[in-house]
């Protein structure tokens, strides 16, 4: 995962586990949160990437309980999330760093950038 940058959807939702576990309706919110409401996945989104991230053991089930008549299932960040999740964050760290750095140097009159 660390070879090429990270999916929004799939930062989001490591971030938003990265602190605690979460139900899905817990992550929405978060997510929305976190993305200061840029960010309203839907549902199926969700549940998509919960089950493609599950499948990379990126994040686990750490547990599941009726709601209601209804299965409600709570998700952690498994250990590789969480390094992938760090490694990510390095990685746009240095893009920031380098994208302010270009941005501090005076630029040339005519010159074309």
């Amino acid at each position: 995962m660390t070879e090429r940058s990270m999916q929004e959807p799939t930062l989001l939702l490591l971030t938003a586990l990265a602190d605690a576990p979460r139900h899905g309706y817990a992550l929405l919110q978060e997510i929305e949160a976190i993305s200061c409401g840029r960010v309203r996945m839907r549902t199926g989104t969700l549940y998509g990437a919960l089950d493609r991230l599950l499948g990379q053991g990126l994040i686990r089930v750490a547990s599941e309980e009726i709601v209601e008549g209804r299965a409600r299932r709570t998700y952690a960040l498994a250990d590789p999330g969480r390094s992938a999740l760090r490694a990510e964050t390095e990685r746009l760290r240095t893009v920031v760093a380098e994208a302010e750095r270009r941005l501090s140097i005076p630029r040339l009159r005519g010159a074309f950038a």
